[in-house]
């Protein structure tokens, strides 16, 4: 069925959301992703091009053709992939130059907007695999959130921008625009690498992006397979383990706290805490549009299924 200009847009728009979560520091692209419901492609589709680039890369100079490869790219959704990926690298860009700033000068305000969005974010892969949670699940989630909360907690370092640092600290980062609950940007910015790298956006860096670019390649053609095997092979308990991370992310963004990541006495109580009932909300109602969307589908099918028969 051919697709329409129109959900081509729609997932580019979608991968532009997922990009500009990954100019700010404490928002996962991870968990977007999952808000907006492109999870299962990016993981799924990344997947099958590393596969496919794998087996071109070994199959093609010994002579063995190119059907294994083009096999594996054919299981990738392109028309969702591609649109997605140019709405992410555009909207990335655009956010790096205009609303990180924005987010630095107002950091208590944004983070409570974004602290309200991911704990109403948390509903999704709870319930993602439509498998109930017993009590070793909630025990794994909490450790995996205390990790996560420790990890966020963490004080900020002052790495030079070497290129073999930055090399790594790409590779390591770029996981988290797949893993929900852990923020690239704000990895970077645990190491020091946040403001020269968004400098290097803002200049048109080309050494330093292409360093970047070359360990982002590497860490996520590295740590999306093994993403992607544990989605198909223990689905329910990788979300048990995502929705803990996500949970203890929360204290990247908890809006009263420090440059040091140390929390300090609440201002501006009733104005920030409004704030994170409105981002709350908003997901909410998402939510609640997406789940009449689906009964009215359904609805339909049934309809159409008593008219068949």
């Amino acid at each position: 069925m051919a697709k329409s200009v129109g959900s081509y847009l729609f997932n580019a728009l979608r991968g532009g959301a997922v990009g500009t979560s990954e100019a700010l520091p404490g928002i996962s692209g991870g968990t977007v992703a999952l808000m907006v419901g492109l999870y299962d492609k990016l993981i799924g589709g990344a997947g099958h091009m590393v596969s496919g680039i794998k087996r071109w890369v070994t199959d093609v100079p010994r002579g063995r053709g190119n059907e294994r490869a083009r096999e594996q790219f054919r299981l990738v959704d392109w028309s969702v992939l591609i649109p997605a990926l140019i709405g992410m690298a555009l909207f990335l860009g655009l956010a790096a130059v205009v609303l990180a700033p924005v987010v630095e000068e107002h950091t208590q305000y944004a983070y409570a907007v974004f602290f309200g969005l991911v704990l109403a974010c948390l509903w999704v892969p709870y319930t993602a695999s439509g498998k109930k949670w017993r009590a070793g699940h909630y025990l794994l989630a909490l450790v995996a959130a205390a990790a996560a909360f420790m990890l966020t907690g963490l004080p900020g370092a002052n790495l030079p921008a070497h290129p073999v640092i930055v090399f790594f600290a790409a590779g390591v980062a770029v996981c988290a625009l797949v893993l929900p609950g852990v923020s690239g940007s704000f990895l970077l910015l645990t190491v020091g690498l946040y403001e020269p790298t968004l400098n290097a956006v803002r200049e048109a860096d080309i050494a330093y992006l292409a360093v970047f670019a070359l360990g982002a390649l590497t860490g996520l053609s590295l740590f999306v397979k093994l993403l992607q095997y544990l989605l198909e092979n223990f689905h329910h308990m990788t979300l048990v383990v995502l929705t803990g991370l996500m949970a203890g992310s929360l204290r990247a963004l908890w809006p009263w706290q420090d440059e040091d990541r140390a929390f300090v006495a609440p201002t501006e109580v009733p104005l920030t805490v409004v704030l994170m009932v409105v981002g709350f909300a908003v997901i909410v109602a998402a939510i609640v549009w997406e789940r009449r969307k689906l009964d009215q589908m359904a609805a339909t099918d049934d309809q159409q299924d008593t008219v068949s028969a």
